[in-house]
């Protein structure tokens, strides 16, 4: 679920080379673009402003191992009508430094109300990737009081991590070292958006799974009676080829249990739907924030398989 010791780099030079790397993948964002730093019980969280709209703001928690770089194909469309915020998660590579270990459900949900408390952030759609949809998911769980929504795509939580995911991973990672040209066909082939992503965005996520430790165990499923528990409405954009989820299993179990919740499914999408399929991910985000203003009327538990 989280990393057992603090999360750091091998050493000071790789840390520099990361944050190189880093600077460059931000340089994907639209400007104007703004940072701030947010002191935490966990240490300092580093966060990506974009946006000046008066909508409720927009939160982007990225998938494990990444950075705030990843949610660039998303920021000048849900920056257009809202304020955007994007977070370097606390125990992940990026400019978050963490100094006290996040042990379990409750310090997550702890350190990340922390942060948009330090934002004065009292009403947010909280929108999460993978790792990032369970950060999202417990924060509905165990500290929903500033959510306006949370958005899963593709989430973490709903089940156990398969096997099928780290081989993934595995098959990923081998196909980075083909040639530049095949990259795109493998990555079709294997539904995997890293491999269809711009250079500098993968150079520095790389790098910090060289460099950046202790591996997090993954994440843990939650229990029935949690997920019986959230009480903010709640959207799951799945992915039809998702590595991570037996989608049919997963939307049965969101929409049983999480009440009131709405899934659609992206039946030729992989995991890195957000990277993948930009636009049709950004159109739902957005439909479904704009049902949560007070005169909209949203169907509960509604399920659509959108054709791409």
């Amino acid at each position: 679920m989280t990393r057992t010791k603090v999360g750091r780099f091998t050493g000071e030079e790789a840390k520099q080379e990361f944050l190189r790397a880093y600077e460059q993948a931000m340089e994907l964002w639209p400007r104007p673009r703004w940072e701030t730093d947010v002191e935490t019980s966990f240490g300092t969280v580093h966060v990506h402003r974009y946006g000046t709209g008066d909508g409720d703001p927009v939160v982007l928690l990225h998938g494990a191992g990444a950075n705030a770089a990843t949610w660039y194909p998303q920021v000048a469309a849900l920056g257009e009508r809202h304020p955007l915020i994007a977070v370097d998660t606390i125990d992940d590579p990026g400019r978050s430094v963490q100094h006290t270990v996040v042990a379990d459900s409750a310090d997550n949900a702890r350190w990340v109300n922390e942060v948009l408390a330090g934002l004065d952030l009292r009403r947010v759609h909280l929108v999460g990737l993978s790792y990032g949809g369970w950060l999202a998911l417990n924060q509905a769980i165990h500290g929903p009081e500033r959510l306006a929504s949370v958005i899963l795509l593709d989430p973490g939580g709903v089940s156990r991590v398969p096997a099928k995911f780290f081989l993934n991973m595995i098959a990923g990672a081998l196909a980075m070292l083909a040639p530049r040209r095949f990259r795109p066909r493998l990555g079709r082939l294997l539904a995997n958006a890293a491999l269809l992503s711009p250079p500098e965005l993968m150079k520095p996520i790389m790098m910090g799974y060289r460099t950046f430790g202790p591996t997090r165990p993954p994440a843990r499923p939650f229990t029935d009676e949690e997920l019986r528990a959230v009480s903010v409405p709640t959207f799951a954009l799945l992915a039809g080829r998702s590595a991570l989820l037996d989608v049919p299993a997963a939307r049965r179990r969101i929409q049983d249990l999480i009440p009131g919740a709405q899934v659609d499914i992206l039946p030729k999408a992989g995991h890195g739907l957000p990277l993948e399929v930009p636009d049709l991910v950004n159109q739902h985000i957005l439909r479904f924030i704009d049902a949560q203003t007070p005169d909209a009327q949203t169907p509960a538990n509604e399920q659509h398989q959108v054709d791409l």
